[in-house]
């Protein structure tokens, strides 16, 4: 992305959060509407599809076919990603019969069954296309324009605490983004550098990528924030993406409320958390919960590693065409087993200080896999990507493949993957059964499904 592309979306998510507090005194009906009216403007004069046509020789073809052309293809977008919780959900509540729609909403359900106009209101909501992230369900949309006092929930506090550390994050971009640019990968000169050097420059350029995206997220649900989006009790102890796990009452005005259906990104866990498959779980939450509960349970194959690999594909996939996607998302997979295979065979065998010992090396790994993976990220290329890699010699490919064989060798890692394998297969049963029962009966009780990725 350009600095100017950079700039603009700076400016599109400091402009929602004045504009989420304003949407606080909008009554529900003209709530809706203003969100559909103005997501519509915004995705209509997006600024990457404008080019489509020259405006000098045909300016009424011109906004005709931009008009078109941002609808269809931003609603297939929308239709994927958003509407296939919604499509899913209506379809199950059908099955067990529409009187469930007029009852308080079991847990993951809907209140009403959405018209066309809810739909294309949710889809083309301007909180989610001016924030971009987090993902949101429909009913944390309805449960939004239903707030009966959106001026009394909080509000300021929250959205200056998710703020406060953005600037922070942005100089550090700005900064370190300059003195080491990606370009210089690609350059000849960048090659005859040493080992070292090219090695601590994947460290650098995964830096710039997490400060980038650290002040870009925390921004977004600043914006969700402000407008009063994901807003729960606290009682409700609702999940990133998901919302609530358990069935509430409003309470009094003084109750306390929190945000975390919309919390998107966890800055420290991310960056001192020990383990690849946790590091996922604070990376980019919201739409972690949809790869897992949409993605990973139909994966078309029953092994563990088979079906995380499944799912890093489909998130390949939806971020684009690009191979260097691909290159990286396919490498956690590999990623995971390694560690699994030396947690298995070598961090069960060791005592209380030998595990924090291995802990720490185990952290260092982690991260020099992630900077390892962020460069076919943002290479793009399949050519630039290998190329990068080949300059340090695929070390952290060689690293995971010697710990599974490691692993394999000490005869631990294999018994852990299929003891992963089927328990994963017995708790996706427990969870199909545990949402039928809910679906029907409507329990008032905590939901146990795992929101977040639990490799």
């Amino acid at each position: 992305m350009k600095m100017s592309d950079e700039l603009v979306y700076l400016g599109v998510l400091a402009a929602s959060i004045p504009i989420g507090f304003l949407f606080r005194y909008l009554s529900p009906p003209v709530k809706q509407g203003a969100a559909l009216l103005l997501g519509l403007f915004i995705a209509i004069t997006h600024l990457e599809n404008i080019h489509a046509i020259n405006v000098q020789h045909a300016p009424a073809l011109s906004l005709s076919w931009t008009f078109v052309y941002l609808l269809f293809f931003r609603l297939v977008t929308w239709l994927v990603f958003r509407l296939r919780p919604l499509l899913c959900t209506v379809s199950t509540q059908r099955e067990e019969g529409s009187e469930l729609f007029a009852k308080s909403p079991v847990i993951g359900g809907l209140s009403q069954e959405p018209t066309l106009y809810d739909i294309l209101s949710y889809s083309y909501c301007y909180v989610g296309i001016m924030t971009v992230s987090p993902f949101f369900r429909f009913q944390t949309y309805v449960d939004w324009l239903q707030q009966p006092s959106p001026q009394t929930l909080p509000g300021r506090v929250p959205c200056l605490q998710r703020l406060k550390l953005v600037p922070v994050y942005g100089a550090l971009f700005l900064t370190v983004n300059y003195v080491f640019p990606l370009a210089y990968v690609r350059t000849e000169e960048f090659l005859d550098q040493n080992f070292f050097f090219r090695f601590f420059y994947m460290i650098v350029v995964f830096f710039v990528f997490r400060m980038r995206f650290y002040a870009a997220w925390c921004g977004a649900e600043a914006g969700c924030i402000s407008a009063g989006l994901g807003c729960y009790p606290e009682k409700a102890l609702s999940k990133p993406g998901g919302g609530p796990t358990v069935n509430y009452n409003p309470g009094p005005a003084e109750e306390s409320y929190d945000f975390k259906t919309i919390q998107n990104i966890d800055c420290y866990n991310t960056d001192f958390c020990v383990k690849v498959r946790h590091g996922m779980r604070y990376w980019n939450m919201t739409v972690q919960w949809w790869l897992h509960h949409y993605i990973y349970p139909n994966a078309p194959f029953k092994a563990y590693t088979l079906r995380a690999g499944w799912t890093m594909f489909i998130s390949a996939y939806w971020h684009g065409l690009h191979a260097g996607y691909y290159l990286s998302f396919l490498t956690i997979p590999l990623c995971i087993a390694a560690e699994s295979a030396m947690e298995a065979s070598v961090r069960a065998k060791l005592g209380p200080g030998g595990q924090n010992i291995f802990d720490w090396i185990h952290w260092f790994l982690k991260m020099r896999a992630y900077d390892y993976m962020c460069m076919g990220f943002v290479l793009l290329k399949a050519s630039d990507t290998i190329n990068y890699w080949t300059s340090i010699y695929f070390t952290m490919h060689i690293i995971a493949i010697c710990c599974i064989i490691v692993g394999r060798v000490l005869k631990g890692g294999k018994r852990d993957g299929r003891r992963v394998d089927k328990r994963n297969e017995v708790r996706e049963r427990t969870r199909t059964s545990r949402r039928k029962n809910w679906s029907k009966n409507g329990l008032n009780r905590k939901d146990e499904v795992d929101f977040i990725w639990t490799f």
